[in-house]
């Protein structure tokens, strides 16, 4: 059942299993969010990968909400709590999450939504506070995001 699948996904996460996680999705999901844009098969399953790893224990993912209409659409509410960057600054974020599946009951759309103002100025202090709202800063916090998926695949292709 499809919601059996969601909250699989969230009981990996929680977990920090991102190999399970990534097992809920079709090979060719796509993924997004405010940060992580467009992000399509591998490149989705591999960014749970990286958060899971970079997560250092202090990572609690807590699902509720967990449902699918009678179209055979899901949705979720989902809060992280960890912390962030060198100063280790607490981050909760909330996160509406919506579904599609295949036919296999495989995710093959997931975009979660927050506020990346409202992350920033928890993650980023100051420099969120005062340009958390704007394009330029918003823009930043993607491309470093991106940059880090980048070299995390290229460390795992490095190793196998």
């Amino acid at each position: 059942m499809r919601t059996d699948v969601v909250r699989r996904f969230y009981e990996c996460f929680a977990r920090h299993d991102a190999e399970g996680m990534a097992a809920c999705y079709a090979d060719d999901v796509v993924f997004s969010d405010p940060v992580f844009q467009h992000l399509r098969g591998r490149d989705a399953g591999d960014m749970w990968r990286m958060l899971c790893e970079r997560a250092k224990g202090d990572l609690v993912v807590v699902a509720s909400d967990i449902a699918v209409d009678e179209s055979g659409a899901g949705h979720a509410h989902w809060v992280a709590r960890y912390r962030f960057g060198p100063a280790r600054r607490t981050v909760v974020n909330r996160i509406k999450a919506t579904f599609r599946f295949d036919g296999n009951d495989r995710i093959v759309e997931h975009t979660d939504r927050f506020d990346l103002w409202r992350w920033s100025r928890m993650a980023l202090g100051l420099p969120g506070v005062l340009l958390g709202w704007s394009p330029l800063l918003q823009n930043k916090v993607r491309a470093r995001a991106n940059q880090g998926l980048k070299r995390f695949q290229d460390q795992r292709m490095s190793t196998r």
